[in-house]
């Protein structure tokens, strides 16, 4: 027998799960660069002394584009189904209606109508 083959099932499951590993590396690594790029990027910022609504603006786009790098690559959501694309988009529409539900009130109270 060959001692560098698997002769038992689990062993060659376990090599099969090595060589999966093995081929999302380069794409790990190449994530884990970007976001210490992105984490330099955030510091960077925080010196140009913007105003604090354009430094919310843009700390927020680059942790959104942390947190897609992370989601698509460590959780494995870009080779996902359509399914799971349409559950995140739901997922994404609900919290941006609920971002938006205080607007609604506060148009309720200042809507201009007697006793209010």
């Amino acid at each position: 027998m060959d001692a560098a083959r698997p002769t038992s099932p689990e062993a060659r499951t376990d090599a099969a799960g090595h060589d999966d590993i093995r081929k999302h590396m380069g794409q790990y690594y190449v994530v884990f660069v970007a976001l210490l790029c992105l984490t330099a990027v955030t510091v960077g910022v925080s010196y140009l002394h913007l105003t604090r609504p354009i430094a919310i603006a843009v700390a927020l786009i680059i942790a959104t584009i942390k947190a897609g790098l992370v989601a698509a690559v460590f959780m494995h959501l870009i080779s996902e189904k359509k399914v799971i694309f349409a559950v995140l988009l739901l997922t994404a529409l609900f919290f941006v209606f609920l971002l938006l539900l205080p607007n609604l009130t506060v148009f309720e109270h200042h809507s201009g109508m007697p006793g209010t």
